[in-house]
C-alpha cells in the first residue's frame, strides 16, 4: 500500500523540506499556522447552535488569508478539522463537511485571482464525501501554477498519523537505517517542500498542540490570543506577527555576542 499522501501533493518522495536556517529576528514569519479554536464557545455565548460558530468563522478565514498575504507571509496553514474531530456529533461533522465544500466553491475564484496556491493536508478518510474531495482537487488544479502565498488547509489531519505513514514509507523504501536522518525522514512526509512552521497562532486562549503538524512545529513560536476565532480579524493577526518579530529565535543556540 502506498504511503498516505496529502491531496495535491506532487512533490517527489525524495525531495527535502526547506528547514529554518535563520536565527534571531525575522521581519515576517515565513510560515504561519493557525489553530482555529473557539467556534463552539462563540456560538454558546450567543445562545446559538455550535454550527452558527462554524459558519461565522468563514469571514475570519478570508480576513486572515488576506492579512497574511498582504503582510508578506509565504505559507499559511489553517487547521480546520483534525482526525480526532470525527468523534464529534454526526450532525456537526456533516455540517462542517458541507460548509467546507461551500467555502471552497464560493472563494475559489478569489483565491486564484490573488495568486494563492491551495493545498489540502489530509482528506484521506473514506468518510470524506466524494463531492468535497473532487472540489478540493479542482481547486488545487486551478491554483497549482500560482506563485503567490501557499495556503494549506489541514482537514482530516493528524500529526501522529503523518509521522507513522512517513515511517511506513521509509520501511517500504528499503533504505538502511543508518542512512536515515531528519531530512530523509521529512522527505516522506506530505508536502515535503513545506518549510517548518515559524509561528503558530491558536485562538481562544487554549494552549494545546492538538496533534497539529507535530514534525513541522518543532521550533515554532506559539501565541495564544484570548479572542475566539470568529472574532479574530486582520488587526489581531498583525499583532501576532509583531509579537513574533520581538522574539529571539536561537534554535537551541546562543547569540554570537554572548560569552559563556
Amino acid at each position: 500500500m502506498a504511503t498516505r499522501r496529502a491531496i495535491g501533493d506532487s512533490s517527489p518522495p525524495g525531495s527535502s523540506p526547506r528547514r529554518p536556517a535563520d536565527s534571531g529576528r525575522r521581519e515576517v514569519p515565513r510560515h504561519v499556522a493557525c489553530v482555529m479554536d473557539g467556534n463552539g464557545r462563540w456560538a454558546t455565548q450567543r445562545s446559538l447552535p455550535r454550527t452558527s460558530g462554524h459558519r461565522a468563522a468563514e469571514a475570519t478565514v478570508i480576513d486572515v488569508i488576506e492579512a497574511a498575504r498582504t503582510t508578506g507571509v509565504e505559507w499559511l496553514t489553517l487547521y480546520a478539522f483534525s482526525t480526532e474531530n470525527w468523534r464529534r456529533p454526526d450532525e456537526e461533522v456533516d455540517f462542517l463537511l458541507r460548509l467546507v465544500r461551500q467555502v471552497v466553491r464560493k472563494h475559489a475564484a478569489l483565491l486564484h485571482a490573488r495568486g494563492i496556491r491551495c493545498r489540502f493536508l489530509g482528506m484521506a478518510d473514506a468518510r470524506i464525501p466524494a463531492a468535497l474531495a473532487r472540489d478540493a482537487a479542482d481547486l488545487m488544479t486551478l491554483t497549482g501554477a500560482n506563485r503567490g502565498m501557499t495556503l494549506t488547509v489541514a482537514f482530516d489531519h493528524g500529526g501522529r498519523g503523518d509521522i507513522v505513514e512517513a515511517a511506513r514509507s521509509l520501511i517500504r523504501s528499503g533504505l538502511p537505517a543508518e542512512d536515515v536522518d531528519e531530512d530523509v525522514f521529512a522527505a516522506h512526509l506530505p508536502f515535503p517542500d513545506t518549510p517548518d512552521v515559524d509561528l503558530v497562532i491558536r485562538t481562544s486562549g487554549e494552549q494545546r498542540i492538538s496533534n497539529f503538524m507535530l514534525w513541522q512545529v518543532a521550533y515554532a513560536e506559539w501565541i495564544f490570543p484570548p479572542v475566539l476565532w470568529p472574532d479574530f480579524r486582520a488587526p489581531h493577526f498583525v499583532q501576532c506577527v509583531h509579537a513574533y518579530r520581538q522574539r529571539d529565535r536561537r534554535f537551541g543556540g546562543v547569540r554570537s555576542n554572548v560569552n559563556g
